[in-house]
């Protein structure tokens, strides 16, 4: 999806982009399945992943026990993948393309709390997490550098990473196509340090963990691990300038990977480090494995890719706002959350240990994340991905998108009812649910919000469906006429 526009258009990343959740219209469709690869790798190049790998090392986990359990939560990105085909064919952003199966109004409210809100807590946790980092590179060569550096490093990230995300869709694909292979460079040189101090063989003091003793553990650091691609389920806002044909299984492939291998490489890297070293402070613990040179070329690439992580979720909060009905430009919504995220921030890190408190909300988000998902993916099957663009638009009552009342009864208590029976079975800092006390401590939150929610949909929102694809229209998608659908 490089600007591979006809000769005499300037490239996209040149002029901030106009296009908002408008529908994408055919003229400016370019670009290969291809390149969603570097959009998702050069933003999931980030530090969360082998902070969670050594996170797993201290739950009491050996490497092997370790290594499966990052394989298995990051296999949730196929499903990411998955939501992805649905851009091109609809030309609008995945805010959008929830209102098939939320309705126009039970839409606007997934968008304030999935889109939105949860976006927002994700970039006040990367913005602090690149400052601290980056308050330790700058410590390096000034070790008397003060405190108020960090609310320097706090704002200058912001005005990095907003940046981007105001330029929009044309920016993103610029930046990525060259910081992803730096990036990855920058993790390939960790990966040979980490390699040469691991030790596979490594046992908990604990001794190594098995049959009813490991089952909580590991089920639940699936769910930590699982909650990263869960909240990427806005894929289709990054596909959707590609030509309305193109390949869906390349589509989802590459979106997949993008995500998947950073994050496995990753996060099996910090398993690694945690094998020889406390992983307690990560970005400290580093210094014993890695030669002094590399040292803060390492807690660079930490600084970077918190940018271009953020980069894509301020992007899509941004268009979350404007699909919440918030009669604003895409450029306008992103400055607003660039308030809000260095804000909550700022107050984080220098006024109260608020981020404990946000990471405790994002564990939550998991069990709405999970049967969001499998509703997602559900409505995708049943309509064989034929979205009409120009319809998902239309917000006016008694219109497709008006359901009963503004709300598509369907999804929406799929929604409650899946989240419902997550929470059951989810366990956090400070709530565990009843289902999951039952099974030991085992958190299962999203294989069963994914399995009720999407399950659910499949039998109440089939025959909506099935009327939905019935109802002729004479415009389809890319707003070229075409023959009324029987």
């Amino acid at each position: 999806m490089t600007a591979q526009h006809s000769a005499g258009h300037e490239s996209p990343a040149v002029h901030i982009e106009q296009h908002g959740t408008d529908h994408i219209p055919t003229a400016e469709r370019h670009g290969t399945p291809r390149a969603l690869f570097t959009v998702w790798a050069g933003s999931n190049v980030t530090y969360l992943y082998f902070v969670l790998g050594g996170m797993l090392i201290l739950s009491g986990l050996d490497v092997w026990q370790s290594l499966a359990v990052i394989l298995g939560g990051n296999l949730f990105y196929a499903g990411i993948g998955f939501l992805a085909v649905s851009g091109p064919r609809a030309g609008v952003p995945s805010e959008v393309i929830t209102r098939a199966f939320y309705g126009v109004r039970g839409n606007r409210v997934q968008n304030v709390i999935l889109g939105w809100l949860v976006g927002v807590l994700y970039e006040a946790i990367n913005l602090s997490v690149g400052a601290l980092v980056g308050f330790t590179l700058v410590k390096y060569f000034a070790p008397d550098a003060p405190i108020w550096i960090q609310a320097v490093l706090v704002v200058g990230l912001a005005v990095l990473t907003f940046t981007i995300s105001v330029f929009g869709h044309g920016m993103i694909l610029r930046v990525s196509g060259w910081v992803t292979w730096l990036l990855l460079a920058g993790i390939a040189v960790l990966g040979v340090f980490v390699l040469q101090h691991a030790d596979f063989g490594y046992v908990p003091s604990g001794g190594t963990l098995s049959g009813s003793e490991l089952w909580p553990v590991a089920a639940a650091g699936v769910t930590i691990i699982a909650a990263a691609p869960l909240s990427w389920q806005m894929s289709a806002d990054y596909s959707r300038y590609l030509p309305a044909d193109s390949s869906p299984s390349r589509v989802a492939f590459w979106t997949g990977l993008g995500g998947f291998l950073p994050a496995v490489v990753i996060g099996s890297l910090g398993v690694l480090a945690g094998s020889v070293v406390d992983m307690t402070v990560p970005e400290r613990a580093m210094e014993a494995l890695v030669p002094g040179w590399f040292y803060p070329i390492f807690l660079l690439v930490v600084v970077v890719g918190s940018i271009t992580n953020n980069a894509l979720t301020a992007y899509s909060t941004g268009l979350a706002l404007m699909a919440a009905g918030v009669r604003w430009k895409r450029s306008v919504t992103v400055i607003f959350d660039a308030a809000i995220a260095v804000s909550i921030t700022l107050y984080a890190l220098f006024v109260s240990n608020f981020l404990g408190t946000l990471n405790a909300l994002l564990e939550v988000t998991v069990a709405v994340l999970a049967p969001a998902l499998g509703i997602y993916m559900v409505d995708i099957v049943l309509r064989r991905n034929d979205y009409r663009g120009e319809d998902l638009q239309d917000q006016t009552r008694g219109g497709p998108n008006w359901f009963t009342g503004g709300w598509n009864i369907a999804g929406c208590v799929s929604l409650v009812v899946g989240t419902t029976f997550a929470a059951l079975c989810i366990k956090t800092t400070d709530y565990v649910g009843p289902i999951s006390t039952a099974l030991g401590g085992a958190d299962i939150s999203p294989f069963v919000g994914l399995l009720v929610g999407g399950g659910l949909y499949l039998l109440l929102g089939a025959r909506t469906v099935r009327t939905s694809i019935a109802a002729p229209v004479a415009v389809l998608g890319a707003g070229e006429p075409s023959e009324v659908r029987k």
